[in-house]
């Protein structure tokens, strides 16, 4: 990755804005949504600064000027003076997705939002909120961390009594609760990939990938087909494979 994706907590923190019209209005629009306290004092003790002078010469002394301070700075149209910038959003608070391209093409960031709009249910956000206010209960069934870890996949999955795709709220919940064996998956799954190209996975594939527990793989399967996987599953080589010892949701992984 050339940038890290994170998400900044602004309310209430200031952040200095410099520029006027349609660029500097959209930024500010944004950034208040945040919640953030916006200023064009360049001196303030801000958390974050923007940029968004027509002028080239003034935006480069201002962006010069910010970055001494130690503030990153987002040049606005002007990628390059970038230390941060920002992306597309698609808000289903508090489900946030961004969108971002370094800086390459903000018209590409803008229709994938709009794609990602349509397939993501108006009411993911009240699900996100649900699973949140359940926590002492999903504990209490799932007392075990990796036990729970599973259970919560398990039902998050396509097809599952959560699936985030379906439109659905804070009663799901419930259901799920009331009987949490639905949706759960374990056992040993052999997978053989005809392909090195990560793009060639199958969308069956792509989603064990992600589902998978621990991950057995031959020497010959690529690392970019790899790094689909969950950052948390557990990978060994397959001559380490020992079926007796199977737990959660083993992928074996086979090149063709």
């Amino acid at each position: 990755m050339d940038q890290l994706p994170i998400f900044v907590t602004l309310r209430g923190r200031k952040v200095i804005l410099l520029g006027s019209g349609e660029m500097a209005d959209a930024k500010r629009r944004l950034y208040e949504r945040a919640g953030a306290d916006i200023t064009d004092d360049e001196q303030a003790d801000a958390a974050l600064a923007v940029v968004a002078l027509e002028d080239d010469d003034a935006a480069a002394a201002a962006v010069e000027r910010l970055k001494a301070r130690g503030l990153l700075v987002n040049a606005v149209d002007r990628s390059a003076m970038c230390d941060y910038t920002t992306p597309a959003i698609v808000d289903r608070e508090p489900v946030l997705i961004a969108i971002g391209t370094g800086g390459a093409s903000a018209g590409l960031a803008k229709a994938v939002r709009q794609r990602l709009e349509q397939l993501l249910p108006a009411r993911l956000g009240q699900l996100a909120t649900g699973l949140f206010a359940a926590r002492k209960r999903i504990k209490h069934l799932w007392p075990d961390g990796a036990d729970r870890r599973r259970a919560i996949d398990a039902a998050l999955n396509p097809g599952g009594p959560l699936d985030p795709f379906v439109d659905q709220d804070g009663a799901a919940i419930d259901g799920w609760l009331e009987d949490p064996a639905t949706g759960n998956r374990t056992g040993l799954i052999e997978m053989n990939l005809h392909s090195a190209d990560p793009d060639d996975l199958t969308i069956k594939q792509a989603r064990l990938l992600g589902q998978a527990d621990i991950i057995y793989a031959d020497s010959s399967i690529a690392e970019d087909v790899l790094v689909r996987a969950r950052a948390d599953a557990e990978r060994f080589d397959l001559d380490k494979l020992d079926a007796a010892q199977i737990t959660g949701l083993t992928l074996v992984i086979r090149r063709n």
